[in-house]
């Protein structure tokens, strides 16, 4: 149970994506099969995906780099400095706009989704530079983190566009 807890703590990004696609199957599930068509499916899974990979992931970004700077960019590999601060209160702010997103329409979840994919794939710009550079593969860096930092984005973009008929 101990390993199970230190997964989904050091590998947020993907325990939260999993959870916001379990529960928006079980959403799925939930609507009449008569009504089940695939705009109701891709608009559970961007809701959830908002939710849970946007709002949850961030705040949760947001409280380790503000209140455990220390052990966050001990994962990362980096030195503690106040651009965890930064980090945070950024993480933050994308937390907000994807929480209020969760219920709004079409054009704030594209911002939701733009703002952090384009803060992720620069970070994983980031990483590489910092594999290739500092020799560089803490977990926090080239670990899963790094391939969230890839594919969230993608997810995202792809769900706005499956959804794109709903503005």
């Amino acid at each position: 149970m101990t390993d199970l807890i230190k997964f989904f703590v050091f590998n947020f990004t993907l325990s939260f994506f999993i959870i916001g696609m379990l529960v928006a199957a079980i959403q799925v599930m939930r609507v009449h099969s008569s009504q089940r068509t695939t705009a109701v499916i891709y608009e559970n899974v961007l809701k959830w995906f908002l939710f849970f990979s946007v709002g949850c992931t961030y705040f949760y970004n947001f409280i380790v780099h503000v209140f455990f700077g220390e052990i966050s960019a001990q994962f990362i590999g980096w030195a503690n400095s106040p651009f965890q601060l930064e980090v945070g209160f950024a993480s933050l702010g994308y937390a907000a706009v994807g929480f209020i997103a969760f219920r709004k329409n079409w054009w704030l979840r594209l911002g939701a989704v733009l703002g952090p994919s384009l803060f992720m794939l620069g970070a994983a710009g980031g990483h590489v530079y910092q594999m290739i550079v500092a020799n560089n593969f803490a977990p926090g860096n080239a670990g899963i983190m790094f391939y969230s930092d890839l594919f969230l984005p993608l997810f995202g973009v792809m769900l706005l566009w499956l959804t794109r008929g709903e503005k």
